[in-house]
């Protein structure tokens, strides 16, 4: 049978090869089913039109319905815009365009009735509207028999073969009465009744063309649940195939390496939070499937320590570990804290990075691919095609967004059986995050600080207030402390006034109070041992100050640093600024992260400084961080290819993700394989979904 939903959108009346070219490139949209799903972005209410007269201070959007008497081009340049003198029955009104100019001119005509859609304001006295959408109004036309006007998407491209929104508008209302009879529903009829779900067809037809807002409302909720409910049991299905499927090394036995490291070198007690996840570790080790976990931990609340105990397991069952990171300073660092760890114990660590030396890297290749070296630390390096392992039972992947998924993918096949998975962040996941793009991983939590660790105290200071930040610094290295700077950029921008790093560095070399401080500067175009070098002289106390730019977010550990100035503070993500409010604090000491702005802070400006001042809660941080920026801007969801919503957004959904999680967690275990007649719509339109985005559920 035919399915008339994958019909070439080329066929659709009114459309044709050029058309459906234009639709293929600018928006995506192939066939009859691509259309259907382009939904619209808002609605007109076409069941009031305002007056002129009506128009206050107070009025929101406005509806308005009337005729063009005049249009005029004024100013040149950058300045130039388009003013239209509208006006119905009651008054004029402006309306003024900056772009799209010539493609507004030749679009309006005069005497023409149109119908003027956005919000007033004031300019001169006088109330205009600036970049209205407008349309001429046709009494006639069914569509204007709908209450809610659909508004779609499009392109200046697009817009100049005159299909703009109601084109699009017209083109699904061609669609639809053929395609009626073919919409299938693909939620069983149980969980429609449990979650008072509309049916498929009725809640497509009225997201187009809704008949009421109640209708729309309830389109809305059902079409986003179906996106969440889908999402999650592709995860939780791509889980259950790499369990079945995916065999793992069996660590059966805890032995000499972790005995002698927990009794007797281990320079700390673990946090309750670290022994259980390492319990929670362990129990995946022992088998029979591929361990694929992801940690998250806060920054300082140790990680590597778990990491390094779990790759202890590993030895102890004869095989071989590796940790991969995105720098070379990450790299050097965990090299050198786990190296000090293993002090005393016949345990062969090395790095490799793209600084290793031909002739030493040539040795390590030997001796990884012999087993002679057990852990071995590094970059992208060790993804190479001349990097082998004699018997590779576990990888570790720190700050695991920062890697593409390919790239992770040609660790895991460096051994057979595939070794144990475990990928860690110290970027905090929100709830609802973790559990759109990383369902199918088990998640361990690490949301103990250790017990010596005292709260950063976190200050704000506008620029002016230099001689209070230079005394906090002075006070804390006269106590023997060192201090981190940090700039958003290495060199003056033009187009962003900025306080740069060179700039930072002349002013502390000479205007602080004691110059004969030393001071390191560290940034990303440098040269790796340049770095090495700069950070070396710091975390041996050789310099009092370290400026930098964000080379130094993750991966550096210096407990004796206990002041980080950002300035600037206003330009960095809110997650990032938490980042590097934890590169102090890791020592016993009272610490400070000191955030200097200038007085023109935008409203995200503003909420970013409060939330750092008002929590050093990573998980409240990044929920307020999704909060502010959305899904689609958090660090490594756009590679992922998990986070594909058209409507549902997991910042203001919780309540439908946690439904539709608990409905499909109810579904695969009632039904593991989904071959009973009640899950097979689910069966037919995940099989189709998988189709499209390949699986990468064996690779995190």
């Amino acid at each position: 049978m035919v399915d008339i939903l994958k019909t070439a959108i080329e066929f659709l009346k009114g459309v044709g090869p050029i058309k459906a070219d234009l639709l293929k490139k600018e928006l995506n949209i192939f066939e009859y089913n691509d259309l259907l799903n382009y939904y619209p972005y808002r609605y007109i209410d076409k069941s009031k039109v305002n007056r002129v007269t009506e128009i206050s201070e107070e009025s929101g959007i406005v509806q308005l319905k009337g005729k063009i008497l005049s249009l005029r081009i004024i100013g040149e340049n950058r300045a130039k815009r388009l003013v239209a003198e509208f006006s119905d029955e009651t008054g004029t009104i402006e309306l003024v365009w900056f772009n799209s100019i010539k493609w507004i001119k030749e679009y309006i005509k005069a005497n023409q009735t149109y119908l003027v859609f956005g919000k007033p304001t004031i300019f001169g006295r006088k109330y205009n509207i600036t970049h209205p959408e407008i349309e001429e109004f046709n009494q006639n036309e069914t569509v204007l028999s709908v209450p809610f006007q659909p508004l779609y998407n499009t392109s200046e491209k697009l817009k100049k073969k005159n299909i703009d929104s109601r084109a699009i508008s017209r083109m699904i209302q061609t669609m639809l009465p053929q395609i009626e009879a073919f919409i299938p529903e693909i939620i069983n009829a149980n969980t429609l009744k449990e979650c008072n779900l509309i049916r498929r067809e009725d809640a497509l037809f009225n997201i187009h063309f809704p008949k009421s807002k109640p209708l729309l409302s309830q389109s809305i909720y059902r079409l986003k649940f179906e996106e969440l409910y889908f999402n999650q049991l592709k995860l939780l299905k791509t889980r259950q195939v790499r369990l079945q499927k995916n065999k793992g090394h069996c660590f059966g036995k805890i032995g000499n390496n972790f005995n002698d490291f927990f009794f007797h070198h281990l320079p700390f007690e673990l946090t309750d939070a670290q022994k259980r996840v390492i319990k929670e570790i362990r129990f995946d080790m022992r088998g029979p499937s591929q361990m694929n976990r992801l940690l998250q931990g806060d920054v300082g609340s140790g990680k590597t320590v778990v990491a390094l105990m779990a790759m202890l397991i590993a030895l102890d069952n004869d095989t071989q570990s590796c940790i991969m990171t995105p720098t070379e300073v990450l790299s050097q660092q965990h090299y050198s804290t786990i190296s000090k760890l293993l002090e005393g114990m016949n345990i062969r660590i090395e790095l490799l990075t793209g600084s290793t030396k031909a002739s030493a890297k040539r040795k390590i290749l030997t001796d990884l691919a012999t087993g002679e070296i057990s852990i071995i630390i590094g970059t992208h390096a060790l993804i190479e095609d001349d990097v082998c392992f004699k018997n590779l039972g576990l990888t570790i992947i720190d700050e695991q967004h920062r890697f593409g998924v390919a790239q992770r993918a040609k660790l895991w096949s460096k051994n057979i059986p595939s070794p144990h998975i475990l990928v860690m962040t110290a970027t905090p996941i929100p709830r609802t995050l973790a559990m759109t793009l990383f369902g199918d991983l088990s998640v361990s939590i690490i949301d103990e600080l250790p017990k010596n660790r005292k709260p950063i105290d976190t200050l704000h200071f506008y620029d002016k207030s230099r001689l209070q930040i230079q005394g906090i610094m002075k006070k804390q290295i006269d106590k023997g402390r060192q201090v981190y700077v940090v700039f958003p950029l290495i060199e003056e921008s033009v187009n962003l006034d900025l306080k740069h790093l060179q700039e930072g560095y002349e002013s502390l070399s000479h205007d602080f109070p004691l110059p004969h401080y030393a001071i390191s500067v560290v940034h990303g175009k440098m040269k790796p041992l340049e770095k090495q070098f700069e950070m070396e002289r710091f975390k041996k106390g050789e310099t009092n100050i370290l400026i930098s730019t964000t080379v130094i977010e993750v991966g550096v550990d210096v407990p004796n640093a206990t002041v980080m100035v950002i300035e600037d503070a206003q330009r960095f993500g809110l997650l990032q600024l938490h980042q590097l409010r934890g590169r102090v604090g890791r020592g016993s000491d009272q610490s400070f992260c000191v955030l200097v702005t200038g007085y023109d802070l935008t409203q995200d400006g503003k909420d970013r400084i409060q939330a750092m001042l008002n929590t050093n809660d990573g998980f409240e941080i990044a929920n307020l961080d999704l909060k502010i920026r959305g899904p689609g801007d958090i660090e490594g969801t756009r590679q992922s290819g998990l986070l594909d919503l058209k409507l549902a957004d997991i910042s203001k959904d919780e309540h439908i993700l946690l439904l539709a999680r608990s409905k499909a967690e109810e579904l695969i275990t009632k039904d593991p394989e989904l071959s009973s007649v009640e899950s097979i719509k689910e069966k037919g339109y995940l099989t189709e979904l998988l189709k499209k985005s390949p699986s990468w559920a064996f690779v995190s």
